[in-house]
């Protein structure tokens, strides 16, 4: 198993139970959007780029985003599709599949505009009461690196159903202090890669919505 390249769900993963990251070898975060794929065939996010990128219509059944959505078209500069964003191990850009590849993330919309820009991820969710704009963290500190002419980034978690925006702002003198804080994150999860000790973490998700049934903290046992 391999820590890298890592991506923040990932970092959340091992935060919500090392033992399961291990187990379950999370490597990508699917959120909606593989519920999306299973229930209707085209994924929301699928038909948002489309409809961003193309004009493609939104699917009927997408109807409430409409308007949502078009509020960020209407934005001035160019507008990035489920944009894949690498990192090397020393902070530099670099291809999302390039071999030296260290930090991966995808950002559903990104509009970039002279020194600022936008970055926008869609949740297809009911409610943003327990939204996390750490997610907003790291792809604005990728942004950052990938467009050096970027020195504000206007970010956003958009529920499409409560139509919602949770924001966020960044500023290119917050990499420092901001990257410090992820290093840390990932240096935790390395150190149990290094030493092979992957810690349960209880909490009330075991009982019913773990699957990894050799924990002794697994309700089934």
């Amino acid at each position: 198993m391999s820590i890298t390249p890592w991506s923040y769900s990932r970092i959340k993963a091992f935060e919500q139970c090392p033992k399961q990251f291990y187990h379950m070898k999370v490597v990508k975060d699917y959120e909606d959007r593989v519920t999306d794929a299973m229930l209707y065939g085209t994924s929301f996010h699928t038909a948002a780029e489309e409809y961003v990128r193309d004009g493609t219509p939104m699917p009927e059944r997408f109807d409430y985003a409409v308007s949502a959505i078009n509020s960020l078209i209407d934005k001035e500069g160019d507008k990035l599709c489920e944009y894949k964003l690498g990192l090397d191990e020393e902070l530099e850009p670099c291809t999302f599949s390039d071999k030296d590849v260290w930090f991966r993330g995808i950002a559903d919309l990104i509009i970039v505009d002279d020194d600022l820009a936008w970055v926008v991820d869609y949740k297809t969710g009911k409610s943003a009461r327990y939204a996390d704009t750490g997610q907003l963290e790291l792809m604005a500190l990728a942004v950052f690196k990938h467009f050096p002419e970027v020195n504000n980034v206007r970010a956003g978690l958009l529920f499409v159903v409560s139509k919602d925006l949770i924001k966020s702002s960044y500023t290119r003198d917050q990499e420092s202090t901001l990257w410090d804080k992820w290093l840390t994150s990932f240096n935790r999860m390395k150190e149990a890669y290094t030493n092979d000790y992957w810690n349960a973490k209880p909490s009330g998700l075991c009982r019913r919505h773990c699957a990894v049934v050799e924990c002794a903290y697994n309700g089934r046992n």
